[in-house]
C-alpha cells in the first residue's frame, strides 16, 4: 500500500443509485473532523432537479488490505430516513454552494479499511497567499475512468484561473483553468505544501471541483469552449461539519 500515494487514498469514486440502477458516476474525498469522519461531493450528485437526477443512495468503493491494494469492497450508504435527506448542503447570500457532505458511520465501515482523510488543519490559512497561475491537481474519475486494477483515482493538472480569495462573480467559487469532464464533480482540488503536511497529506485543499463554466453565447461551430471550471472554496466544509 506504501506505493500507492496516500492523496490517491484520500479520494472516492462515488456511484449513485435509484434502488438497484445504476444513475451515475462522480467523484468524492474523506473529510474527518475530530471522531466523525464525512464524504464530500458536489451537491448535484445528491440531487439534481433541472437533469431529474434523484437518487435514493451512493456507493463508495473502499479498500480493505493493507498488503493487497487491488482488494476493495463496495459501502452503500442511503441518501434518505424516513423521507428526509441524510447529506447536509448549504446556502450563501448568492444561493446554493454545490458542495454537500455526508456522515459516515465509521463502526459500519469494513474493517480493515485503508484510506486517509482531510481535516481542517489542511484547509488553507488565511496567511496563505495562493496566486493566480499556481498549480493544483483535481483528484478524481473522469467518466468514471480509473486505475480498475488498483481501485484508485488519477489526477489531472490545473491552474488557480481567478484571483484566489475572491468569489468569482459574486459567487462561492473560483476558477481553474484545466481538462476536465463528467465524473470529476466533487473532487478535491488540491496545492502542495513544500514542506510537512498534516496525516501523512502534503497537500492543502483548496476547495471542491463543480463542473465546467461554458458561456452561453459561444458558437459550438466556431468556438472552443472555456476549459475553466467552478471550484467552490473548502471552507464551507467547517460550517457542513459543525
Amino acid at each position: 500500500m506504501s506505493m500507492i500515494e496516500p492523496l490517491l487514498l484520500a479520494a472516492a469514486r462515488v456511484c449513485t443509485f435509484a434502488d438497484k440502477q445504476l444513475l451515475t458516476n462522480a467523484s468524492g474525498f474523506f473529510f474527518a473532523r475530530g471522531k466523525r469522519l464525512f464524504l464530500v461531493t458536489s451537491r448535484h450528485v445528491m440531487v439534481d432537479e433541472p437533469s431529474k437526477h434523484f437518487p435514493d443512495r451512493i456507493e463508495i468503493e473502499v479498500h480493505t488490505d493493507l498488503h493487497n491494494v487491488a482488494q476493495t469492497t463496495g459501502f452503500s450508504m442511503p441518501l434518505y430516513r424516513d423521507g428526509k435527506s441524510l447529506w447536509r448542503q448549504a446556502c450563501d447570500g448568492a444561493g446554493e454552494v454545490d458542495v454537500a457532505v455526508l456522515e459516515i458511520k465509521r463502526a459500519a465501515l469494513p474493517s480493515g479499511m485503508v484510506y486517509h482523510a482531510f481535516t481542517p488543519e489542511h484547509l488553507q490559512p488565511p496567511e496563505t497567499l495562493v496566486e493566480v497561475g499556481t498549480s493544483l491537481l483535481v483528484v478524481g474519475f473522469p467518466l468514471g475512468f480509473h486505475d480498475t486494477l488498483h481501485h484508485v483515482a488519477v489526477v489531472r493538472h490545473a491552474v488557480v484561473a481567478s484571483s484566489f480569495g475572491l468569489r468569482f462573480q459574486g459567487q462561492g467559487y473560483f476558477l481553474t483553468d484545466a481538462r476536465t469532464h463528467r465524473g470529476i464533480s466533487g473532487a478535491p482540488v488540491v496545492m502542495r505544501i513544500p514542506e510537512g503536511g498534516k496525516d501523512g497529506l502534503p497537500w492543502m485543499l483548496l476547495g471542491v471541483h463543480s463542473a465546467r463554466l461554458d458561456l452561453g453565447s459561444r458558437d459550438l461551430d466556431l468556438d472552443e469552449a472555456l476549459g475553466l471550471n467552478c471550484t467552490w472554496y473548502a471552507d464551507i466544509l467547517l460550517t457542513l461539519t459543525e
